[in-house]
């Protein structure tokens, strides 16, 4: 028996942070016995067309109040709020991060969505999120009680590649290029370090393709072409690989919600260098070294220090895979998931 619908707009197998948990989420409810059918929906969330959002709206009110309704995170933050009433089976949410917190919006579009987002989750019985820092900017900016939200940290699979790091050291990124991820932050800092032996890799797809010519002009005017690799997006054993072969972490974000490729290099034993945003500090505790946001000085010489002392650099390593002990598989985050469901029916 069918105990929950799925909602997700677009290629739920899409490779990034947010999709990778609702797919990874989505599969394990099944593996639990907690019986659950992905709803595909329009892919032009979280900026619909009318069309969409009709058809939307009506594939929602179409689902029976037998069944419970798990709402993927771009349409928390921009479904229209005055027709949920049309919905008759309870709803949980997924909040990552609201969306009106992404880096480069026009003020008045940061400020439709967070009142949008809002409004929607008025209309909701549960929200899950993915860590304690988005919990509490859900109860701060957003008038959600604590009773109603759960966290339900990622789950991740344990590497099958041991480390094996290259020669120069290699520097890793993994995040779409989009503003938030802070690549040119990352190539500015690799900028002040061409006296040191190292290459770099950064690994994403072109989310915003004028972003991503930027960051390729950058890499030029710094003269950093032959040091920077730009590899796309990269299916699950070509990232390991790279992951294993990799000396240190960084990613320059501007804001996580969570901040999952932080863990995944925890648990491939590297440091972490990035920034004291969001959820990063909670994520990555005491294995890596984090700096202001935006101050590409700063993100150099943490960079310097991890590849200059061995160490540090096994320190933090150690901290690293010391802490990914402790993350859960994706079961565990069913679990939560799945207790949520049942409580609603």
């Amino acid at each position: 028996m069918t105990e929950a619908i799925f909602a997700i707009p677009g290629d739920h197998k899409q490779r990034t942070g947010g999709y990778i948990y609702e797919a990874s989420v989505l599969s394990a409810l099944n593996e639990i016995g907690c019986q659950t059918e992905l709803l595909p929906l329009p892919a032009s969330f979280p900026d619909p067309t009318q069309a969409d959002m009709a058809y939307t709206i009506a594939a929602l009110a179409a689902v029976s109040d037998q069944h419970t309704i798990i709402l993927d995170g771009f349409l928390v933050g921009s479904l229209d709020p005055r027709r949920l009433d049309e919905v008759r089976a309870p709803m949980i949410g997924i909040v990552h991060h609201p969306l009106g917190h992404e880096t480069g919006l026009a003020p008045e579009r940061a400020r439709f969505l967070q009142a949008n987002e809002k409004a929607v989750l008025a209309h909701l019985r549960h929200v899950i999120v993915p860590s304690p820092h988005t919990a509490q900017v859900l109860v701060d900016d957003f008038a959600v009680g604590p009773d109603r939200i759960s966290i339900a940290l990622p789950g991740f699979l344990r590497p099958k590649i041991a480390p094996c790091p290259a020669t120069p050291p290699v520097i890793l990124s993994v995040g779409l290029l989009a503003p938030r991820k802070g690549h040119d932050v990352l190539l500015d800092a690799l900028g002040k370090l061409k006296n040191l032996d190292w290459r770099a890799e950064i690994v994403g797809k072109a989310h915003d393709i004028d972003y991503s010519a930027r960051l390729h002009d950058q890499c030029r005017a710094l003269g950093l072409i032959n040091r920077i690799c730009f590899t796309g997006e990269l299916e699950p054993p070509a990232l390991q690989t790279r992951f294993a072969a990799a000396s240190v972490f960084a990613l320059a974000t501007r804001y996580e919600g969570y901040g999952m490729v932080l863990s995944e290099a925890m648990l491939h034993h590297l440091p972490v260098v990035s920034c004291k945003v969001g959820a990063v500090p909670d994520t990555v505790g005491k294995a890596g070294l984090l700096v202001e946001c935006d101050n590409a000085a700063a993100f150099a010489d943490a960079l310097r220090d991890v590849l200059t002392n061995n160490n540090l650099r096994r320190d933090l390593a150690d901290k690293a895979t010391e802490r990914a002990k402790a993350l859960p598989h994706w079961q565990d985050t069913a679990e939560i998931f799945a207790r949520i469901v049942y409580s609603l029916r």
